[in-house]
């Protein structure tokens, strides 16, 4: 059966912001990413398969699961996926669910920021990296690209399903990590070395992106700067890149020094 003109019609508005946003709704696609979200226990309003996913193991495995579970999938040629994908070259499979939401109070021990990051593809990255490296939460700010724009949800491998997704402003994240105890490590290249620095159980880590940085409402606050030292004539790393190195260190095992044996 084909698809409908009405659904057909909802899939390219899901891939604007605005229009997105309004119907609460996210478009999803690839084989991994819409193995995540269904794992993660994502209401799925309806999903559209195609042959090519029959490709893989894996996309064999995720048709029999659709189609033995309780969705609306309908059945299209390649060609008509095609023309409903975001993606160049898709996988054969994309579905619709609506966006998470989750009360501020999944809010607390490690955090990760991301502010004013414009490009999906290291929001997603991000994203993936707070989940790999078992973060309880990533708070999007204000000028950062969608997290839930169907770049992104792919950059994510779907893991945006795997934790809170939080939008506020800045003046309303630094209240909520008052209330909370939480720390404020902000990302600069001028910062901390990252490797000398001692972290408690509540902390927020926020990234900015390469051009502008972290605004500077947040490393007013008071919080201490951290930086990736790098001896190679790089210049900088890309926001997505960076934050995972920096994440990667601060959940790292209990070798880091004391803040004694940090301000020595």
């Amino acid at each position: 059966m084909p698809l409908s003109q009405r659904r057909s019609q909802l899939i390219g508005r899901l891939r604007q912001r605005k229009t997105r946003m309004r119907e609460g709704l996210v478009l999803v696609e690839g084989v991994r990413a819409v193995g995540e979200a269904i794992a993660a226990g994502s209401e799925v309003s309806f999903a559209c398969v195609s042959p090519r996913l029959e490709q893989t193991v894996e996309g064999m495995a995720l048709k029999e699961r659709l189609l033995g579970g309780a969705c609306d999938v309908t059945l299209l040629e390649d060609d008509e996926l095609s023309a409903l994908a975001d993606t160049e070259h898709p996988q054969g499979v994309l579905l619709v669910c609506p966006e998470p939401h989750r009360d501020r109070e999944t809010v607390g021990g490690r955090v990760l920021v991301l502010d004013a990051i414009q490009d999906p593809g290291n929001v997603g990255t991000l994203i993936r990296a707070a989940v790999a490296f078992q973060l309880n939460a990533v708070i999007v700010l204000d000028g950062t690209a969608d997290p839930w724009s169907p770049k992104a949800v792919r950059a994510s491998a779907g893991m945006a399903f795997r934790l809170p997704v939080h939008s506020l402003s800045s003046g309303d994240l630094l209240q909520l990590l008052e209330a909370t105890g939480t720390e404020l490590l902000t990302a600069t290249s001028s910062g901390i070395d990252v490797r000398r620095v001692a972290v408690g159980e509540r902390w927020a880590l926020a990234v900015g992106n390469e051009g502008a940085g972290v605004r500077s409402e947040l490393r007013a606050a008071g919080g201490r700067e951290v930086a990736v030292r790098m001896p190679g004539p790089a210049e900088s790393l890309n926001a997505g890149v960076a934050g995972a190195i920096l994440l990667h260190v601060l959940t790292g095992p209990s070798g880091a020094p004391t803040r004694e044996e940090e301000s020595a």
